[in-house]
């Protein structure tokens, strides 16, 4: 009896130790998000993101920065044409990522936000469009698949952040 008291007791214990070390470990994408965090540049932020669009907009330019086209593509809310967007803004704005980037957002960002992305280095602007997709997770509209239309500055942006007061009245209806 006394046996068997032991080995439920050291069972119990071995599961209740489990738990607590599964408890306190972080799990892989928060710890993903951490290590990419400390390895790569802040990004400078003007408007009102939300949490999603924010945290969406700063793995963008994270992916850019490393020259990861599929881990970029992987954001994407509908990959019909993520792989080759992905790799043209990888093309035309990787090196620069590298540098300060500092990321305007524009509309009130429930479920989708216009953001424009200034690359100190190389003085290029990107309009991107991060959004809810059918999963309810943020991404990317990466619907870009010709080079030319990848790398087009958008009309309406000012040519430095801030200019505009990132109200939702600044970015054109239907960006």
């Amino acid at each position: 009896m006394a046996r068997k008291t032991r080995l439920t007791g050291f069972a119990l214990s071995a599961v209740v130790a489990g738990t607590l070390l599964t408890g306190c470990a972080s799990d892989d994408e928060s710890l993903t998000y951490q290590t990419d965090y400390s390895n790569h540049r802040p990004l400078r932020v003007v408007g009102y993101p939300s949490t999603g669009s924010l945290e969406t907009v700063q793995k963008a330019v994270w992916r850019l920065a490393d020259r990861d086209a599929d881990g970029l593509a992987a954001l994407a809310v509908d990959d019909t044409h993520a792989d080759a967007t992905a790799r043209n803004w990888v093309k035309a704005f990787g090196a620069a990522a590298k540098g300060d980037v500092t990321a305007e957002f524009y509309d009130e960002g429930s479920v989708r936000q216009v953001v424009v992305l200034y690359f100190a280095k190389s003085n290029q602007i990107k309009e991107i469009e991060a959004r809810v997709g059918e999963d309810d997770s943020w991404g990317l509209t990466l619907a870009e698949p010709d080079p030319a239309e990848a790398t087009a500055k958008p009309t309406w942006a000012p040519p430095k952040p801030g200019r505009s007061g990132s109200r939702t009245s600044g970015a054109p209806s239907g960006s």
